[in-house]
């Protein structure tokens, strides 16, 4: 039995847009934007196909239309994806020990020490497959060591994947990927790291295996807190 814990994250691929696919087959393969459709709207979620062309969430839809003009756009409806949501939660909150909520379509689940029981990777390969037959929804997990790596690996997998990151493979997945992809960093942190030359990581882990400087040099202290609170 191994002694790691064991994190589950599952996450809907384009959920909103998901819902919509399903509810009308012929947006398969579009690239559909939902959110208000006039210029001072904003786009709430978007399919791979617009993701392709720039669109991202949060973006305004006039800067959508520019991106992706033929993209269809739809006002969306949070009633039928709160009700999904609902329905996936059950489906999860029925068959593992410790679940969290964390976004309409996002949950992470504590399996650690089930392994004696079950091998976790493959338990989370079932609930996924379980999700997509009883919703019809495309689904994506990570499992690893915590919160953050899981999430960054789901997020390297998707859509419609599944990756497990044990412990002896942390290092080696996280260490390329641009400090972006670590979750919560937000813009003015992204920028503060870039100015100092961390782009990736591995840069990021490295900097502070040498001495941090005196005591009182409160940059250095305050990027050593970024560090620890999201590479360990």
């Amino acid at each position: 039995m191994s002694t790691e814990k064991q994190i589950i994250h599952m996450d809907q691929d384009a959920f909103f847009v998901s819902v919509e696919v399903k509810k009308d087959p012929s947006l398969i393969g579009k690239p559909v934007i939902i959110g208000g459709s006039s210029d001072r709207g904003v786009v709430a979620s978007c399919s791979y196909e617009a993701r392709k062309f720039g669109v991202h969430s949060a973006m305004s839809s006039r800067m959508a239309k520019q991106l992706c003009p033929h993209a269809v756009f739809l006002r969306g409806n949070m009633d039928e994806y709160s009700k999904a949501s609902h329905e996936i939660t059950a489906i999860l909150k029925e068959r593992v020990p410790l679940i969290e909520k964390a976004s309409i379509d996002e949950h992470y689940i504590d399996m650690t020490g089930m392994d004696r029981f079950h091998s976790t990777h493959k338990y989370a390969h079932e609930l996924r497959a379980l999700v997509i037959k009883e919703t019809g929804l495309p689904i994506s997990f990570g499992l690893s060591v915590n919160k953050t790596v899981s999430k960054m690996a789901t997020n390297e997998c998707k859509p419609n994947g599944e990756l497990n990151v044990a412990q002896p493979e942390v290092q080696p997945f996280i260490n390329p990927l641009s400090i972006r992809k670590i979750p919560g960093l937000g813009e003015k942190t992204f920028v503060k790291l870039s100015d100092m030359g961390i782009k990736k990581i591995y840069t990021l882990s490295q900097h502070f295996q040498r001495p941090l400087g005196d005591p009182g040099d409160r940059k250095s202290d305050g990027i050593a807190q970024i560090r620890d609170r999201w590479i360990h």
